[in-house]
């Protein structure tokens, strides 16, 4: 199976970028939460990168903060990505918020409610 040359860098650069986060959370302590990259996509002309964050805050302001925070450093970021990935051009990031980690913990609540509702009413047990 070939690999494209941009799903390798799409890995290569999701990675990084996870790096130079947990170096902006000492850099800047307003950064709160745990943050994580669940995807970065690179445009096949590496001009234009969409980096996708998921953000577990303590409360939704917070969360909130945290990605605003995450925009205003991304010059920071691509500054830092420079130096690590050795490329003639570093795209510039746009960071977006993945709602997919939040959509899967609502989901995995309402499997549970489910499933304690059925064994509150008590499992039915059928004959042959």
């Amino acid at each position: 199976m070939k690999v494209s040359r941009t799903s390798r860098l799409n890995g290569e650069y999701q990675k990084e970028i996870s790096v130079i986060l947990r170096r902006l959370k000492d850099k800047a302590p307003d950064l709160k939460g745990l943050i994580s990259v669940t995807e970065a996509d690179v445009a096949p002309d590496l001009k234009t990168a969409i980096v996708y964050v998921s953000i577990y805050g303590t409360s939704e302001a917070e969360t909130k903060r945290s990605f605003a925070l995450l925009q205003e450093n991304a010059g920071w970021i691509r500054h830092e990505l420079a130096q690590v990935m050795r490329m003639r051009t570093v795209p510039s990031l746009t960071f977006r918020m993945d709602g997919s980690m939040s959509y899967g913990a609502k989901m995995d609540e309402l499997f549970k409610k489910i499933t304690y509702s059925t064994s509150e009413d008590g499992d039915t047990e059928q004959e042959d």
